[in-house]
């Protein structure tokens, strides 16, 4: 196809339409011949040369330095609980991600072809992918398996939503196991991951299956669930107000209403014990939820440890315990995790499993006030000639735990001044007889 000048003065106004929005003061009605057009249009593109795209940022110095303390910290309380490090691709097939369980919508993705045509996701969540793993790679392995990850996900933010696009995640997963002890022990990893990050979080436990069970009482359609469930999440209590005020009053009316303020200590057990009358169900749900909790105040939590029946996110993927942490001064959850015991059906390997993931991000936001870069402990600079000699100098001093800078000035005077600058306290100079 081969495009003439008319043919490019459209697709120049076209887009200047659009790139008018950042460059206010240029208008299509200003040019009145395709030429001056046209060359308008290409010249008053804006470029994103400069820039990362939104959703994103480059990460420097102290920031990098924290990120990997946090890393670290996570990697070696997973290690040492026998979990073991897997990897996979930042690129998956979408139908991965396609599935209703997934909890993921389809515009948080980014898309793209293989050369195949085949559509592929950036990957958006890391426990589908294991799960995929699991079931496709270690089927024969013994059960349970633990796994651990510590990978970048990406999802489409909505504009202005203050969210990363791209975020690193650190988290595990333990597939084959149900019961108390699997709960207790990943929730218990869960704690121990954090604490050796920092000691300022609330941990919040909840139950998906006790609104699950609630809503299903409900005479409304699935779409009107979910619109419950999200007004629950968004903790918008007038607009569930209102929704639930269509509907004829009952007690599980009253408990869905009541539900956000399900949130405290022990005594929320006792709050929410009358809502389960005749129904076994949702009786059995807070009995193990409160064992639950039980058991995890030997923790040493104390008053950071919450009861929250109102955790209700991704309920269509979670199907028991959930729970999540807050740090001070950090409005999102820095730890999200749950029981999901439907996911791997998706892969033909049906089993039980428990897991979390930790933002990475998050965590060293509250290290970053002592992930100081360290100002080199040598400067070490070379006469001429003696170049390969300090190098020799440098590699003896950095065995020894010493940060050594290379000098590249011409001089030792500037060599000198430039420490000064710098508050290096000690220059070396090699010479080719001598350290000077």
């Amino acid at each position: 196809m081969f495009w003439g000048l008319t043919d490019l003065c459209e697709y120049a106004i076209i887009t200047l339409r659009y790139y008018n929005k950042a460059n206010a003061g240029i208008k299509t009605g200003d040019f009145k011949s395709r030429g001056g057009c046209l060359r308008a249009a290409v010249n008053s593109m804006k470029r994103f040369n400069k820039v990362t795209p939104e959703g994103t940022k480059d990460i420097l110095f102290e920031e990098c330095l924290a990120r990997r303390a946090v890393s670290r910290k996570l990697e070696q309380v997973f290690r040492m609980r026998g979990y073991n490090e897997v990897i996979t691709p930042g690129i998956e097939y979408y139908d991965v991600f396609d599935n209703a369980d997934a909890a993921i919508p389809q515009y948080e993705m980014y898309k793209s072809t293989d050369n195949k045509g085949r559509l592929i996701v950036f990957r958006p969540d890391l426990t589908l992918p294991i799960a995929r793993l699991t079931a496709t790679r270690l089927q024969s392995v013994e059960k349970p398996v633990r796994l651990y990850y510590n990978q970048p996900v990406y999802r489409n933010r909505k504009d202005l939503s203050g969210r990363s696009d791209e975020s690193m995640q650190a988290g595990i997963e333990l597939l084959g196991a149900a019961g108390l002890r699997a709960d207790i022990e990943v929730i218990a990893a869960a704690v121990d991951a954090l604490s050796a990050c920092t000691s300022h979080f609330r941990f919040e436990l909840g139950n998906a299956r006790f609104f699950r069970l609630l809503a299903d009482e409900l005479p409304v359609s699935d779409d009107c669930r979910e619109d419950i469930r999200l007004r629950i999440e968004s903790k918008n209590y007038a607009a569930l107000g209102d929704l639930l005020d269509t509907l004829e009053p009952s007690l599980y009316t009253e408990a869905i209403r009541k539900l956000p303020r399900l949130f405290g200590g022990a005594e929320v057990f006792r709050e929410a014990e009358r809502f389960c009358e005749g129904h076994p169900a949702l009786y059995e749900t807070l009995n193990y939820t409160r064992r639950l909790y039980g058991a995890l105040s030997a923790l040493g939590l104390g008053e950071r440890l919450m009861v929250d029946f109102g955790l209700v996110q991704r309920n269509d993927y979670y199907t028991g315990v959930v729970f999540s942490a807050y740090a001070e001064n950090y409005g999102d959850a820095i730890l999200m995790g749950g029981r999901y015991d439907n996911l791997l059906q998706q892969f033909d390997a049906p089993m039980p499993a428990i897991g979390f993931a930790a933002d990475v991000d998050a965590l060293a936001s509250c290290l970053m006030e002592s992930a100081a870069v360290r100002t080199p402990d040598v400067l070490v600079f070379a006469q001429e000639g003696a170049e390969a000699r300090a190098q020799l100098r440098i590699r003896e001093l950095t065995a020894e735990g010493k940060i050594c800078e290379s000098c590249v000035l011409e001089t030792a005077q500037a060599a000198r001044e430039y420490a000064a600058r710098r508050g290096i306290r000690t220059v070396i100079e090699v010479g080719l007889e001598e350290d000077a």
